[in-house]
């Protein structure tokens, strides 16, 4: 049986608190030192939290590269990661940061939505090269899901899609269902199995490399090796790495992390 514990990533790393509260300063001053070059606050919605950041790199932008935050849909925003951006940007990327509504305003069918909608904006802002998503934990959920039927994203963007990195994922989400977070999510049965990325119709044939943290907890471990079995994509297990640290990858231009988004992607 699925306990709450068994899904508690904040109770199984150590100093959490300290190392989140780390990440906001530093995402602060990232933009801080970003000047002209971060936008800020760009609409793709029309509610308050359909807002994205967009990093520019010194010359034009050789692509997008677009973040998608987790905190199991309930929790965190888009300025707790901007220096994240770090590793794409000196690539010669542009890279996006998006907010999302959160639960139980919103259920995950209507998260998944938006982000489909701020990815598409995000084509018509940076118009040309390829497209790599990257998101980790609720945002690995997320960025697999635009590889399914639905959400339809565009054919213009779909055959720009270099890249998905799901990072630490949540692929089948039925274990949720008996969870204390349900009482925010509002899964149903029908809303877990169409939401969940390995029971999906994927219609899109584009790379995708799944990541996690060695370190993870044994649920986390499962999730990625399911989304990995399902979709016959390569599954990285990062030694020593829990779920909080396995995306410092994405700050260093040359980690195997970067490396894995930028060059394994077939060419495009």
């Amino acid at each position: 049986m699925v306990t709450d514990a068994d899904y508690d990533n904040s109770a199984a790393v150590p100093g959490v608190t300290d190392l989140s509260a780390g990440w906001t300063a530093d995402a602060k001053a990232f933009r801080d030192g970003m000047g002209a070059r971060a936008q800020l606050g760009l609409p793709y919605g029309a509610t308050a939290r359909e807002k994205l950041d967009l990093f520019l790199p010194e010359a034009p932008p050789k692509g997008l590269t677009v973040f998608v935050h987790g905190g199991y849909w309930r929790s965190r925003h888009r300025h707790d990661w901007s220096h994240f951006a770090a590793g794409a940007l000196a690539r010669g990327d542009a890279v996006a940061m998006p907010s999302y509504t959160l639960a139980p305003e919103a259920r995950i069918s209507r998260i998944t939505l938006q982000i489909a909608q701020a990815v598409t904006m995000l084509a018509e802002q940076v118009p040309e090269g390829p497209i790599r998503l990257a998101g980790h934990s609720a945002g690995g959920h997320l960025v697999a899901r635009m590889l399914c039927a639905d959400p339809m994203l565009t054919e213009s963007v779909t055959e720009r899609l270099a890249h998905v990195l799901s990072i630490s994922p949540v692929s089948d989400l039925r274990p949720l269902l008996d969870l204390s977070m349900n009482e925010d999510l509002q899964l149903t049965p029908e809303e877990a199995s169409l939401e969940s990325p390995i029971l999906c119709k994927r219609v899109h044939d584009v790379p995708v490399t799944v990541w996690v943290g060695g370190a993870e907890l044994p649920a986390f471990l499962d999730q990625a090796r399911w989304l990995s079995e399902e979709w016959d994509a390569p599954l990285v297990v990062d030694a020593g790495r829990h779920h909080f640290d396995v995306i410092e990858g994405l700050k260093d231009p040359d980690s195997p992390m970067m490396t894995s988004l930028f060059e394994g992607d077939g060419g495009r």
